[in-house]
């Protein structure tokens, strides 16, 4: 019998198919895309996830958004909230239509429970706050697909948190869902469970959608991004691609003012500096051509104070 394909997930099968060269093999193993790191910014603040619009991006903590000069780098506005408060823990970021999208939960607090909370992306107003209640996950990214549709990522652990002798929701429960457009689940979706092993015992950290119609999705640690496309059977989504980014982990946004950017963060360890990074993804198969001896040359770094 041949499966009927909802209007949406038709449209968004037929985007994600338009690069050839992101395609997986003819064994259905994932492609391997190349992708330059062209910019490192020091950024205190990049500490969860970075979100980006054509002239700022926004550096995510826990409890703190820092808005920033693309040019420039300099710092341009703040919005913070003190620890003990309403705002638990900030995760990845998108920018749409002028408003900043920033998932946010109680983690790693038991039951879990996840809000959306809408900036206005000029001033970092907070104007709106959705509640998800007690979910399915620890909401860790939004982002507006190509098909008009709101998606979310759920993330499960396997880690376990004080006193509690129990996984934080076990990491092959997390999920990609669309909402309509009252935040009402319509469908959801695994990983595969080859992604799920690159999380460790953590989980899905950040998910934007490509130029090319397809879902990048990140983990928490390694420094690359997947490649996702809708399945047209079944419940779990296709990997067709991975591509390597300057980050480790965390959350991702696509720079929807060009074509081809990816805005990623580097967590510092120890004494290592907060990062943004912005990595140029080769969308069209090209060979990343660098003059000799530009593979050894560091990346751009900018510091920057508040």
């Amino acid at each position: 019998m041949q499966r009927i394909l909802s209007p949406l997930a038709g449209a968004l099968l037929a985007a994600s198919a338009v690069l050839p060269a992101i395609a997986a093999d003819s064994a259905g193993k994932p492609a391997e895309m190349q992708s330059e790191t062209v910019a490192t910014y020091t950024i205190p603040e990049a500490n969860q996830a970075v979100g980006v619009d054509a002239k700022y991006f926004y550096a995510i903590d826990n409890r703190i958004i820092a808005k920033y000069d693309k040019a420039t780098q300099k710092l341009v506005k703040t919005f913070e909230r003190p620890k003990g408060g309403a705002v638990k823990h900030f995760d990845s970021a998108s920018v749409v239509d002028g408003k900043l999208y920033v998932a946010h939960s109680n983690y790693p607090e038991w039951p879990m429970t996840s809000s959306l909370e809408i900036f206005d992306a000029d001033t970092l107003e907070h104007l709106d706050s959705h509640s998800f209640g007690i979910q399915i996950g620890s909401l860790t990214w939004v982002d507006k697909g190509p098909d008009g549709a709101w998606y979310a990522g759920f993330a499960n652990y396997n880690r376990v948190f004080g006193k509690s002798p129990f996984a934080y929701g076990n990491k092959y429960n997390t999920q990609v869902v669309r909402f309509d457009e009252e935040w009402r689940p319509v469908e959801a979706w695994t990983f595969p469970e080859a992604i799920v092993e690159t999380f460790d015992d953590m989980s899905n950290s950040g998910g934007s959608w490509g130029p090319d119609g397809n879902l990048y999705i990140s983990g928490h640690d390694e420094p690359e991004a997947y490649v996702m496309q809708l399945p047209e059977f079944g419940s779990v989504l296709e990997w067709k691609a991975t591509v390597p980014l300057g980050s480790r982990g965390q959350g991702i946004a696509w720079d929807r003012s060009t074509d081809d950017t990816i805005y990623a963060i580097v967590r510092g360890k120890g004494d290592e500096a907060n990062k943004v990074t912005v990595n140029r993804v080769m969308l069209d198969g090209r060979e990343k051509k660098a003059e000799a001896g530009a593979a050894d040359a560091p990346a751009t770094t900018a510091s920057t104070t508040n």
